[in-house]
């Protein structure tokens, strides 16, 4: 088993969900939060005063999926969240050692 997290922005999240849907993914975690990498922030005026925004709204999604699943879903959320522009996001995957259903005690793949 891996764990695929994924950001991406947040207008995006839509189409996301709905390419994963298609593949099979019948779960995932989805989480607002804030940061930058290359794009490091921006400046915005309001009322004539400049502002830097260091950090930037994005999108992290968590997904725990078989092995045999994992390069559908890293295939997925790449086309589905490309814009071509900077910021479209980052894949990260991890090896899960355990995953338990805490309502029936399931244990591994079954408990995903």
């Amino acid at each position: 088993m891996k764990k695929i997290e994924a950001i991406i922005k947040p207008f995006k999240l839509d189409d996301v969900r709905e390419v994963l849907s298609e593949i099979g993914v019948t779960g995932l975690t989805v989480s607002e939060v804030k940061g930058f990498g290359r794009q490091k922030g921006h400046t915005e005026l309001y009322r004539g005063a400049e502002y830097v925004v260091d950090f930037l709204p994005k999108i992290k999604m968590e997904i725990v999926l078989a092995d045999d699943q994992v390069e559908a879903c890293i295939e997925a959320i790449s086309k589905a969240a490309h814009t071509g522009r900077i910021g479209d996001g980052k894949i990260f995957v991890t090896p899960m050692e355990q995953v338990i259903r805490i309502r029936t005690g399931e244990e591994g793949e079954a408990a995903v």
